[in-house]
């Protein structure tokens, strides 16, 4: 199943370097680091791992990063020693393709049938398209929420 995610809190898509990610340690697993992103911290989150599937690291994937960053509206990481800070992050995903227009009336309910329970928790829905296909929506706030409750 294909997934989109809201683009309202979507400032831009990047493509990074691994080796300009710079690891912080005592950080959720899912966190892989920071990065300077126009001169401001850009926390660097594995979609994938939160969202309670495989690891990008698991992925086996190439040697730079695809991120689509989402501003800072209210997402807060605690850092190691433990301030909470309001910052920008960086959704670490497998490829970004297209914009395309969902109806938010024709989103029908995620079921276990369909998905993971971890997934359900992230998802408005998901719009069916007329070949079968499933596209999922995922809710851009409880991943800010899941985020900033870490």
């Amino acid at each position: 199943m294909a997934t989109k995610l809201s683009i309202s809190q979507i400032a831009e898509v990047l493509t990074i370097p691994i080796d300009r990610v710079t690891p912080i340690p005592q950080l959720p697993a899912w966190v892989m680091g920071a990065y300077n992103w126009r001169g401001e911290v850009l926390w660097m989150v594995d979609l994938a791992h939160l969202l309670g599937l495989t690891p990008w690291h698991q992925q086996g994937m190439c040697a730079t990063y695809t991120a689509i960053v989402l501003r800072g509206r209210s997402i807060s990481i605690s850092t190691p020693d433990n301030n909470a800070e309001k910052q920008t992050i960086g959704l670490v995903i497998n490829q970004a393709e297209m914009v395309e227009w969902c109806d938010p009336d024709l989103l029908q309910s995620p079921s276990s049938d369909i998905t993971t329970p971890e997934l359900i928790l992230f998802m408005r829905g998901y719009q069916l398209k007329p070949n079968d296909k499933r596209l999922a929506v995922l809710d851009d706030e409880a991943i800010v929420a899941a985020i900033s409750q870490s």
